[in-house]
């Protein structure tokens, strides 16, 4: 039977759980398919891409950081990011529960195809606001949010778009889409049918 892999926009404000506690929006009100789950988490504050799979391997292998699988994301964060504070995200951030892998970090234009959050991002007038992209090996909770905060640079809004070859493209917030064909899966994760090969 085929590896099945579905990409979810998932929204701000939804957990990355097929059950919750009465009144939160779950996986369940977005994804009527049985028999997935999620391959990786996302906080209910952040959006972007979620993968959800089938296959129990595959689902533990792209959530495990032992893997090194690559997760791309587009932060934007409180203020205006100094080199230094760059140079630091991309060499390992001293965090609570150790230091984080180094990373690819840098500064990047406001997305042209960004849509509106709900609810939008608090605005003030007196403070700056800027967009990074940041790619990581890793998946320690809120990891992103916490080394942006490590550096002087708050976290406002955190979308993920790509999770090794797998990419968001112009899928909507809320909407979702199988992904590719399993020859093209199992190369892009490093899947194997044979576990000796």
């Amino acid at each position: 039977m085929a590896t099945r892999v579905i990409l979810l926009n998932k929204p701000f404000g939804v957990l990355s759980q097929f059950t919750g506690e009465e009144g939160q929006r779950t996986l369940a009100d977005l994804v009527k398919v049985p028999h997935v789950y999620a391959a990786g988490r996302l906080d209910a504050d952040s959006e972007g891409l979620l993968l959800l799979t089938d296959d129990g391997r595959m689902q533990n292998e792209l959530a495990d950081p032992r893997h090194k699988q690559p997760k791309t994301y587009i932060v934007q964060v409180e203020g205006e990011p100094a080199e230094d504070a760059l140079a630091q995200l991309r060499g390992g951030v001293t965090l609570k529960d150790g230091a984080t892998r180094p990373c690819q970090a840098r500064l990047i234009d406001e997305p042209a195809w960004l849509w509106e959050r709900t609810p939008p991002v608090r605005f003030r007038k007196s403070v700056p606001t800027a967009w990074l992209e940041i790619v990581i090996t890793e998946g320690r909770n809120r990891q992103v949010r916490r080394m942006t905060a490590a550096v002087g640079l708050p976290t406002l809004r955190l979308i993920r778009v790509a999770i090794g070859s797998w990419q968001l493209g112009d899928i909507a917030p809320g909407e979702w889409r199988d992904g590719l064909p399993p020859p093209e899966v199992k190369r892009s994760w490093r899947y194997r049918e044979d576990p000796d090969n």
